[in-house]
């Protein structure tokens, strides 16, 4: 099988779970998945299989979205409710429009330190497993986009929550969100859950939990095809002998755009990816 799945990962699942279990009802070993969602997290996870692993990396994939709850109050040693409590302080002050004001605050391009327990690897082993063995090791920051927080729901409790609709960019945090909104209010909060909606052109809505494919006659029923998962991507139609001559490493015309463009055969499916380079356009990776 050749596409790619929209699997809504239920929680307690990494995202290695999700693959695995791919991999059985597609009866292939050549599975592969695109940004990460930790473990107590749900939603939607983009599966390729087949050729159409080698997409991952130019399928519209940006930005994220996700609904978190963010609980103040407390702190935990993982920033989320599967963590221990390392602190609590006063919510005092802490009602809708204060947690609107320092949403804003945290909107836009910002640098965030990786969590402990986070996927990053340092000196070649990821960071959560030096977490398990009680190390604290220095992380660098790295640059992220938050695109918008919106404020959805709130509650004075006790004690206090809000629900955030987060527009970001791969490689964002949101437990590191949720407790920098808590800081910036004068207390402490953490992420109580968290749901991602869409990863860029790819919604819940199209999403398939993995009961429902499992009791699907054929996975390929659930399958996008690759022409289709490169929904947002610029195309190039192409004619038989440029689609041949793709397939057989040669390069083309440019195609003036500054950004992979997907070609396609006169029957509408994906032969390449393509980019232009040194005044061609050349395959980045090749379907046919």
């Amino acid at each position: 099988m050749d596409g790619v799945l929209v699997c809504d990962k239920p929680a307690g699942f990494t995202s290695h779970d999700v693959v695995a279990r791919v991999r059985r009802l597609a009866r292939q070993r050549r599975v592969g998945h695109g940004g990460t969602l930790d473990p107590p997290a749900t939603g939607v996870l983009v599966v390729a299989l087949g050729r159409a692993t080698r997409l991952l990396p130019f399928l519209p994939m940006e930005p994220k979205r996700y609904l978190a709850r963010i609980v103040f109050g407390s702190e935990t040693d993982t920033l989320d409710a599967a963590g221990s409590v390392t602190g609590t302080a006063p919510v005092d002050g802490i009602d809708r429009e204060a947690v609107v004001r320092g949403l804003e605050r945290l909107t836009g391009r910002q640098e965030q330190v990786p969590p402990m327990v986070s996927a990053v690897k340092l000196d070649g082993e990821r960071l959560y497993r030096k977490a398990r063995r009680g190390e604290t090791v220095e992380r660098s920051p790295r640059p992220v986009v938050v695109h918008a927080l919106e404020l959805l729901d709130f509650e004075a409790g006790p004690p206090p929550w809000a629900t955030v609709e987060v527009t970001c960019s791969g490689g964002t945090y949101v437990r590191v969100l949720a407790a920098d909104l808590g800081r910036s209010l004068g207390s402490l909060a953490h992420l109580a859950s968290l749901r991602r909606t869409a990863v860029g052109a790819f919604t819940e809505r199209e999403a398939s939990t993995l009961a429902e494919l499992e009791a699907l006659p054929s996975l390929e029923e659930a399958l996008v095809d690759p022409a289709a998962a490169m929904r947002s991507t610029s195309v190039r139609k192409l004619s038989e002998r440029e689609a041949a001559a793709l397939a057989t490493g040669q390069t083309l015309e440019p195609t003036g755009a500054d950004e992979p463009v997907a070609a396609l055969d006169p029957d509408g499916r994906l032969v390449a990816v393509i980019q232009d380079g040194g005044g061609r356009a050349r395959a980045k990776v090749v379907l046919r």
